[in-house]
C-alpha cells in the first residue's frame, strides 16, 4: 500500500461581481475568456467551470501529490481567473455568502430543475446564495465503484483505508466549519450563525431553514461507517431516500437518471464518496486563499498520518476530542459530533470551550509530521484563545449583528473582499505558497 502516492484536489466557488460590487450574470462570457487564456498558456481549460446559477463560477485544480503542489496549482488557476476578470471589468468575490439580498438566476438544465422541484424552489435558491470549497482526498484506485459504492474486487487493505479516510473526514466536520467561517451577512443581515452551513445543510433539530432541512440523508452529515458494509448500506439508503423524495414531488425516477443521476450523484452531503475515487469534503466555506491553504495543510497532514501509521479511526462515547491510543484514533461519537458540537461550531465557533478543545486536538494530531504549513498550524494552535475568523473580523468593521446591512455598506464590503483576494494572490503566488504562509502571522 503506497500511501505516498495518494493525491489531493480542490474546488472553490466564487461569486462574479462588477466593479461596483453588484452581482454579474456574465459567467458564460467570463468562463469562455478563462478557457481561451488557459489554452494560450498551455493550461487545462476544464478547471474553469459553471455553477448552477449564472452569478457563480467554480475554479478547480488538477489532482496534486502534496499540499504544496495543490496550493501552487490553486493559485495559478486563481491568478488566471483574476486576470480575465480584470480584462472584462469584473471581479471575483471569494466569501461564503453574498452579503446583500439577491435573486439568483438558475441555469435551464434538467438536473437543476429536478433538484429544485424535489426540495422546493425557494429552499433550493439558498444554494445559489452560498459558495463553498470542496477538498478531495484520494483513496486507492478502483475501491470506489459508482454502481455499488465499494468495488467487490477491492482488497481488505484498500477498503480499510477508504473507511478510515471517510471517518476521519466526518470527524473533521465541525472543526472545518469553525475555522473557515467567512461572511457573517446573509440577505443583508448578520444572523449570528455560520450562514453557509445552516442555509445549505439545514437542520430540523436546530430549526435551521436550508436546502436540505427535510432531506438530511441527502444533504446532512451522515454517521460514521463502522464497516465497509455499513458504508455501502448508507449509500443505498440515501439513494432510496432521494428516489422517495422524487416520488413525493411527482417526478418520474427515470428523469433523474436521464439527467445524469446515479447512486453517488444523489449525494450532496458534507462528506461523500465521489466517483473520481475520492472522499469529498464539502463543508468548508469559500474564503480567502490564506484560509484555504491552511485548511489544505491541516487535512493533508491528518490524512497522511492516518494512512502512514495505518490508524483506525473510531468514534466513541464520552470522547470529545481527537485521542490517539496505539493504532486507534478515537474521535467524538456521531450524536455529539452532529448535535452539541455542530450547534456550538455554527453559533459560537472556536470561542466555545468544547469547540476550542476539539480543534486544538485536531491541530495537535496533524502537525506531528512537520513540513510546509506545520509552522503556521503550530502558531494557530498556540493562539486559539485569540483566534478570529474572517467572519469575526468583518463584524468588527461593519454594522452590529442586530442591524440590517445597507446597500452601500454591503457593496463596500464586497469590493474590500475582492481587493483582499487579489492582494493575497499576489502575495502568495510563489513556488512554495505553504512555506510563505509559515512566515506570516496567524490572521485567518
Amino acid at each position: 500500500m503506497d500511501v505516498l502516492k495518494r493525491r489531493i484536489g480542490l474546488e472553490q466557488e466564487f461569486f462574479l461581481v462588477d466593479e461596483a460590487g453588484d452581482l454579474s450574470h456574465r459567467s458564460d462570457e467570463f468562463l469562455q475568456g478563462c478557457h481561451l487564456m488557459a489554452q494560450a498558456q498551455g493550461l487545462n481549460p476544464q478547471y474553469f467551470v459553471p455553477e448552477f446559477v449564472k452569478s457563480m463560477i467554480e475554479i478547480n485544480t488538477p489532482p496534486a501529490y502534496s499540499g504544496t503542489e495543490l496550493a501552487a496549482e490553486y493559485l495559478k488557476n486563481l491568478k488566471l481567473a483574476l486576470a480575465v476578470a480584470r480584462q472584462m471589468d469584473l471581479r471575483l468575490y471569494p466569501l461564503s455568502s453574498y452579503p446583500l439580498h439577491i435573486m439568483p438566476v438558475m441555469r435551464d438544465r434538467p438536473n437543476y430543475h429536478i433538484q429544485a422541484r424535489t426540495v422546493g424552489y425557494d429552499r433550493f435558491l439558498h444554494a445559489g446564495k452560498c459558495t463553498g470549497t470542496h477538498l478531495h482526498l484520494e483513496v486507492p484506485t478502483g475501491v470506489i465503484d459508482p454502481r455499488v459504492a465499494v468495488a467487490y474486487n477491492s482488497t481488505a487493505n484498500e477498503r480499510e483505508e477508504l473507511l478510515n479516510i471517510y471517518n476521519l473526514a466526518t470527524a473533521f466536520d465541525s472543526a472545518l466549519i469553525s475555522l473557515g467561517r467567512a461572511c457573517p451577512f446573509y440577505e443583508g443581515e448578520a444572523i449570528g450563525l455560520a450562514a453557509h452551513t445552516i442555509r445549505y445543510r439545514g437542520s430540523e433539530i436546530f430549526g435551521w431553514e436550508g436546502v436540505y432541512t427535510y432531506l438530511q440523508p441527502v444533504g446532512g452529515l451522515m454517521p460514521y461507517a463502522e464497516t465497509v458494509e455499513s458504508l455501502v448500506e448508507q449509500q443505498f439508503s440515501r439513494y432510496h431516500a432521494w428516489l422517495q423524495a422524487l416520488d413525493k414531488a411527482g417526478i418520474e425516477r427515470h428523469l433523474f437518471l436521464e439527467a445524469g443521476g446515479s447512486l453517488l450523484k444523489s449525494a450532496w452531503n458534507p462528506i461523500r464518496l465521489n466517483k473520481l475515487g475520492t472522499v469529498e469534503i464539502r463543508c468548508i466555506d469559500s474564503n480567502y486563499p490564506s484560509v484555504i491553504l491552511a485548511i489544505i495543510a491541516l487535512l493533508e497532514k491528518a490524512a497522511h498520518r492516518v494512512r502512514n501509521e495505518q490508524l483506525k479511526v473510531k468514534p466513541a462515547k464520552d470522547v470529545y476530542t481527537f485521542e490517539l491510543d496505539g493504532n486507534f484514533l478515537w474521535v467524538p461519537d456521531f450524536d455529539y459530533l452532529n448535535g452539541e458540537l455542530l450547534y456550538a461550531a455554527a453559533t459560537e465557533g472556536v470561542k466555545h470551550h468544547k469547540v476550542k478543545a476539539y480543534v486544538d486536538s485536531i491541530l495537535q494530531f496533524a502537525i506531528t509530521d512537520g513540513g510546509d504549513g506545520a509552522k503556521y498550524l503550530t502558531k494557530l494552535r498556540t493562539q486559539l484563545d485569540k483566534y478570529q475568523t474572517i467572519e469575526a473580523d468583518i463584524l468588527q468593521e461593519f454594522t452590529p449583528a442586530t442591524a440590517k446591512l445597507s446597500r452601500d455598506e454591503g457593496l463596500r464590503l464586497v469590493r474590500e473582499c475582492c481587493d483582499k483576494l487579489e492582494a493575497q494572490v499576489a502575495w502568495l503566488d510563489t513556488n512554495h505558497p505553504l512555506a510563505a504562509l509559515d512566515e506570516e502571522p496567524v490572521t485567518l
